[in-house]
């Protein structure tokens, strides 16, 4: 046992104040440790989720939005116990699945036609039943070893409708929308076989919080730490660790020194790292000194990190009938046509058309007159670079081409960035072609220094949280929020012994 008497007496320092972080610290405090503190790089706290009112008193969510199913899910119950759930009338497209598509979605074609409702149901549910078949681990030998694009591609081939041009274009729309799904630049990148690692709770989806969007989700956790607990403004520089060894001079209490980039520093007994597997990559190789064991790095490596981004259109009117639930953008040529990608593979040349990549646009959530356009990948990563103002008038021109309907100028924009936002470098994870998740996530979990090497010295020095670190709910905010409870409890389990 460490000099520490017990919880009261540990140091906690917890780097990032999103759900990881946040749920690390409050089950931490509720469990009787004294000193836990929290570091966020950003002006504002909860990381990924990022509840705004931009446009109105109503919340735009520029950041996480689902509540990803409801049995066995710790937010869901948290949202329930709070009365955070909307019902009201927009409820019942809210508790759709995603990649679903409501009979409200009106979809068409580039030269303004509407594909038939008929074509796009049956193409639509078809898809489902494909990915649901990998996701459920039921692919045959032959797809196991190929990427998801390129086992959708195969299996469609077989369904009557491919051979038809809207067939065809529709699916190529739906690969698309998965992409947002995967946080993947293309279906073409990820593992087929790898996605059934992904375990999908039961419940249909709320995408509706109450007023409070998601922040008051987080709220909840925050009032359970004391005043003072959350530092903003403090990203951190480096992470010191392991500085107790045997013949060390005494100073040293502590093995672990968390340095801020204001020269600020810490010391702790256990540090516990929530930052997004994006800020890993970018930063884990200069940030740990000794560094982190190569089996860590090739897990933060081999892993992907993708971007989505939602682009917000407010209009001082709405122009769409009542009845419609989104325009979804079906091309003769879309970005996830395999003949279209492989064109694309070389080259910039797919940046002159980075639009194709948005999906559609659909209705906001207590915006009337709000649209939210979906995009991901490097197209993405493109449009983060270009003005408010002009992927706004991209967007204009986009919805008057394909729809004939007088769309007026759009009044106000609002473009998430979450791949040049430096604290957080993309969305969540995704498992590459060629990658064993499973190994990936638990490498990137395992806390340092490896206990069968603690001879003598302290144990849990790095622990680590966050989505990435979920074998089965990567992606998610509940993924995030049980890795912070699992953290939190390994160190009260630590002290309990």
């Amino acid at each position: 046992m460490s000099s520490c008497t017990g919880p009261q007496d540990a140091k906690v320092v917890i780097v990032g104040s999103g759900f990881a972080g946040l749920a690390a610290a409050a089950t931490l405090v509720k469990a009787g440790f004294e000193h836990v503190l929290v570091l966020e790089a950003k002006e504002r706290i909860g990381g990924r989720v990022h509840t705004t009112k931009p446009f109105t008193e109503n919340v735009i969510e520029v950041g996480a939005n689902w509540i990803h199913g409801q049995k066995g899910n710790p937010l869901f119950k948290i949202a329930k116990e709070e009365n955070m759930l909307s019902e009201g009338p927009s409820a019942s497209k809210n508790m759709c699945l995603p990649r679903s598509v409501t009979p409200r979605d009106y979809f068409f074609k580039e030269d303004g036609k509407q594909v038939a409702k008929t074509a796009v149901d049956q193409v639509c549910l078809h898809f489902s039943k494909l990915t649901d078949k990998a996701f459920d681990d039921e692919l045959e030998r032959k797809h196991r070893k190929l990427t998801l694009g390129a086992y959708l591609d195969d299996a469609f081939g077989e369904f009557p409708l491919a051979a038809t041009e809207d067939g065809q274009q529709v699916f190529e729309w739906c690969k698309r929308t998965e992409c947002t799904d995967e946080a993947c630049s293309s279906l073409y990148e990820v593992s087929a076989s790898q996605i059934s690692n992904y375990t999908a709770l039961e419940g249909g989806f709320f995408n509706t919080l109450g007023p409070g969007g998601y922040r008051a989700v987080l709220d909840v956790l925050l009032k359970d730490l004391p005043s003072g607990t959350i530092q903003c403004s403090a990203p951190v520089k480096s992470i010191r660790w392991d500085l107790i060894r045997k013949g060390h001079c005494e100073e040293q209490r502590y093995p672990v020194q968390v340095v801020c980039d204001n020269g600020q520093s810490f010391e702790a007994d256990h540090v516990i790292i929530t930052v997004s597997l994006g800020v890993l990559k970018d930063k884990a190789t200069a940030m740990f000194d000794p560094p982190l064991p190569k089996k860590k790095l090739s897990a933060i490596e081999n892993l992907g990190f993708g971007v989505v981004d939602k682009i917000f259109l407010f209009f001082e009117k709405s122009f769409w009938p009542d009845d419609c639930a989104g325009v979804q953008m079906v091309w003769k040529e879309g970005p996830e046509d395999k003949d279209v990608y492989e064109s694309l593979s070389e080259g910039d040349a797919w940046k002159k058309s980075w639009f194709k990549k948005i999906t559609g646009f659909d209705t906001v959530a207590r915006h009337p007159t709000a649209l939210c356009g979906w995009i991901t990948g490097r197209e993405a990563l493109y449009m983060e670079n270009l003005q408010d103002s002009e992927i706004g008038d991209i967007c204009v021109r986009l919805l008057r081409s394909f729809t004939g309907w007088s769309v007026p100028e759009v009044s106000k924009t609002l473009v998430s960035r979450w791949g040049s936002d430096s604290h957080v470098q993309g969305s969540y994870t995704f498992i590459p072609e060629g990658v064993d998740g499973v190994k990936a996530h638990k490498a990137l979990a395992s806390p340092l220094p490896p206990k069968d090497k603690c001879r003598g010295r302290k144990h849990l020095q790095l622990l680590f949280a966050g989505e990435a670190t979920h074998v089965n709910f990567y992606t998610t905010t509940h993924g995030a929020y049980l890795t912070g409870v699992r953290e939190a409890e390994r160190l009260m389990s630590y002290y309990a012994d």
